[in-house]
């Protein structure tokens, strides 16, 4: 196993979590908060939109079975990243698309990846998501640990997460884990 880590921010880190957990290859996903000034933050403070901090998971995968890229592939296809500070009714800056880069490696795939799919016109707006070096990661209180898995009946889940998980399946459905 080549472990290694992603730190992805698209939107509420509920969904971009249960959407990384049904991907071969990925070892983890924890929902935590980077990006931001505030040391050791919590839920209530980053809602504010006042830390810096955006929802982000980080997930821990294994390189041999899936690489960085098709990581970033699912993460440009499951979220809008056109649109600034916001996924759905999600509003502020903790919800805004930010790739984390680790090295410079990851910086440079994710300059790739994102310009691949600027010129294929993926998307009609111009892509809005960062791309920025990784400085420190901080998990989220553990109510928001496996949260879709945990509470399927809420109506955030049923009507946000589950459409990604649906597209997800769709679109990618080569890259799931077989108990998907």
């Amino acid at each position: 196993m080549k472990l290694e880590t992603a730190m992805l921010a698209g939107g509420c880190f509920w969904c971009v979590e249960a959407i990384f957990q049904k991907i071969k290859g990925v070892v983890s996903v924890t929902p935590g908060y980077s990006g931001g000034i505030t040391p050791n933050p919590t839920y209530e403070e980053v809602s504010t939109g006042e830390t810096g901090h955006a929802e982000t998971a980080e997930i821990k995968f294994d390189s041999n079975v899936i690489s960085y890229k098709d990581l970033l592939w699912i993460f440009f296809l499951t979220h809008d990243p056109t649109t600034l500070n916001q996924q759905g009714g999600d509003v502020g800056t903790q919800y805004r698309s930010v790739i984390f880069f680790m090295n410079e490696e990851q910086k440079l795939e994710a300059e790739e990846v994102k310009a691949h799919i600027e010129a294929e016109r993926i998307y009609k707006d111009p892509i809005v998501t960062e791309i920025t070096e990784f400085k420190k990661f901080y998990t989220a209180e553990d109510y928001h640990q496996n949260f879709y898995n945990h509470n399927r009946d809420y109506p955030y889940c049923r009507i946000v997460i589950d459409p990604k998980i649906n597209k997800l399946k769709k679109e990618f459905l080569y890259k799931l884990k077989a108990d998907n």
